[in-house]
């Protein structure tokens, strides 16, 4: 009995995957060249406003300290 169950557990989960594998297949793919190409003028336009590339002005920084700590 348990060969049985065994033997239609194998067949669903050979069903899911042909499944999977027909879905996949039908998705049109880019070349990682176009890709490529694409992030890195993306990469190259949005560095001007990046703040990791280009550092965050003392005026408009969130972190920067307003005033020292009394205390110490």
């Amino acid at each position: 009995m348990s060969s049985k169950v065994a033997v239609g557990s194998d067949i669903g989960q050979a069903r899911r995957t042909v499944e999977q594998l027909r879905m996949e297949a039908g998705i049109d793919r880019v070349k990682v060249s176009k890709v490529a190409a694409d992030l890195l003028q993306f990469c190259t336009e949005q560095g001007k406003s990046d703040p990791f590339l280009v550092g965050i002005p003392p005026a408009t920084n969130p972190f920067k300290e307003k005033k020292p700590c009394a205390i110490l």
